[in-house]
């Protein structure tokens, strides 16, 4: 199958992965004659709070690299934070312990709180730079036999970097509950030329992922850098710019 057919469609919360398996060819038959053969393929649709890992590897062939020569953006050439920005991060941590004294943070609380004044430091509020949104995609995890559910909600910036903001109502959704369904909609990009970055938030973690499609589709992701824990958020806003300038290429 060509790179079209593997995409990966969203429609509100159902992802339509095109299968190897199923495809197959059929003669189109008119009053007995054969006139062409048709290529048809079966159509399997996953909800996309349910996609796994081991479902990307097995319908696109995804590749998880050990490499770290293939993912350097979040650790190389990373632009300096200068004075004020050190000041402005300060300050974000400043809010955010106050306001993790007395309860998890929602979603909303994440955005606000954390990453809107990472991506407002990183240029990506002024142009070129445009920010969409996509549907949420609603998660739930057993927790000592409660059920907890929560939300992910994605920002995408110029269909090459996608952010997804995970509800931290539990510690059971940990930042990487959204690297499936990150990973998902980073196939569905349709530039395949270039890589394509991925970040997940949960507010006190954060996680960059790399996604190459040329050929067999590869991914690789960063450690969990904390807001916790010394200049590490810092090295977030840093990497947030270092992408800003690889997806203006």
């Amino acid at each position: 199958m060509g790179s079209a057919s593997r995409k990966a469609r969203f429609v509100s919360e159902t992802l339509t992965l095109p299968t190897r398996e199923n495809e197959f060819d059929r003669p189109l038959v008119y009053n007995d004659n054969v006139f062409l053969v048709a290529k048809l393929i079966m159509i399997e649709t996953i909800q996309a709070r349910e996609i796994s890992l081991y479902e990307l590897e097995e319908k696109f062939g995804l590749e998880l690299v050990i490499n770290t020569d293939f993912f350097t953006e979040w650790i190389e050439n990373l632009p300096l934070i200068n004075d004020v920005e050190k000041s402005s991060l300060e300050r974000v941590k400043s809010n955010y312990f106050n306001l993790t004294k007395h309860r998890s943070m929602s979603e909303e609380a994440v955005k606000m709180v954390v990453l809107s004044p990472l991506l407002d430091l990183a240029g990506f509020y002024q142009p070129p730079f445009e920010i969409e949104t996509e549907p949420s995609t609603r998660i739930s995890a057993v927790d000592e036999s409660i059920i907890v559910k929560g939300n992910i909600d994605i920002l995408v910036i110029n269909k090459k970097l996608w952010v997804l903001v995970i509800e931290s109502k539990s510690t059971k959704f940990d930042v990487i509950t959204a690297l499936p369904q990150a990973l998902a909609y980073m196939l569905d990009t349709p530039n395949v030329e270039y890589p394509t970055f991925g970040l997940l938030v949960n507010g006190r973690e954060f996680v960059f992922v790399k996604l190459v499609r040329q050929e067999k589709p590869k991914y690789a992701r960063s450690y969990a850098l904390s807001i916790e824990r010394d200049t590490e958020l810092q090295q977030v806003l840093s990497v947030l710019k270092r992408i800003g300038q690889l997806i203006l290429l």
